[in-house]
């Protein structure tokens, strides 16, 4: 059974973290290690955390980093550095998983592709009534979803409906556009081969983009994990972008290169790890 390193990036939000680990306890896939990524929120996401590591039946850490603005390249690095399984699964811990989410991950992967899924977006109320009174989500019927997609208080149905692996999957084997770290998988080995995520990207935006790129040129391929792992994006304010356009002309730069590996990466702390 392949062994998982699920990676859930937070920051300070506890009470949609609580959610989503409430759905990574009910996961049909059990040979997996869980790693919260924190990028420096106070100490109730660190209470939170270890009072669902004692019960957890699966690793729980919780990887913390001083608050010095959004660094989720960082914090996803060094959670990296400590993953033990061979293939890593990195999320948000704001998206919720379906109870099949790692079995599908597990099922679909293959040497030499990563795997990106999508999200569906909840809306603002709809979120609200999902924490307040804790529903539970991944046990929600095809006809609730449809209702609830129906009502708008979801963006879209269709990510629910499952496809087998064949050959579609393939199909966009070189495109580096659509993969978020919201729902990305890789094996552990591939990404250490182009030194993780790199810490040059600050503030929110494209960091997982360049890492993706950079995976394509180390011949990592591209492969869909759409119609099979669709996580619930719950709803949350816009974040900070005020450092998008620095970070968009970055990446035009990773574009017109020709690296693969991060220069300021995971390195930096493997040795540690």
């Amino acid at each position: 059974m392949l062994s998982l390193s699920v990676i859930v990036t937070t920051y300070n939000r506890p009470d949609a973290l609580e959610a989503v680990l409430r759905a990574y306890a009910a996961q049909t896939y059990p040979a997996f290690e869980m790693l919260v990524a924190d990028d420096g929120s106070t100490s109730d996401t660190q209470a939170l955390v270890e009072q669902y590591a004692r019960s957890a039946p699966f690793p729980v850490q919780h990887v913390w980093q001083e608050d010095q603005g959004f660094r989720a390249a960082a914090i996803r690095n060094k959670a990296l550095a400590k993953a033990r399984g061979d293939y890593v699964i990195f999320t948000d811990g704001d998206c919720i998983p379906r109870n099949n989410f790692l079995a599908q991950h597990a099922r679909l992967a293959e040497p030499g592709w990563f795997l990106s899924g999508n999200r569906v977006l909840l809306s603002e109320k709809l979120t609200r009534q999902v924490l307040a009174q804790q529903w539970n989500l991944p046990d929600w019927s095809y006809g609730r979803l449809w209702a609830a997609w129906v009502q708008r208080k979801i963006n879209r149905f269709s990510p629910f409906i499952t496809l087998p692996d064949a050959a579609f999957r393939h199909r966009h084997a070189n495109e580096w556009r659509g993969a978020k770290t919201c729902n990305l998988s890789a094996w552990r080995s591939d990404l250490i081969s182009v030194n993780g995520l790199d810490e040059a990207f600050t503030g929110w935006g494209f960091e997982d983009s360049d890492l993706v790129i950079r995976l394509l040129r180390a011949g990592v391929k591209h492969k869909s994990a759409r119609f099979a792992t669709p996580v619930f994006h719950l709803w949350h304010q816009e974040n900070d972008r005020s450092r998008m356009e620095h970070n968009e002309q970055k990446l035009q730069q990773v574009l017109n290169s020709a690296h693969i590996k991060a220069a300021r990466g995971l390195d930096q702390y493997l040795t540690a790890a």
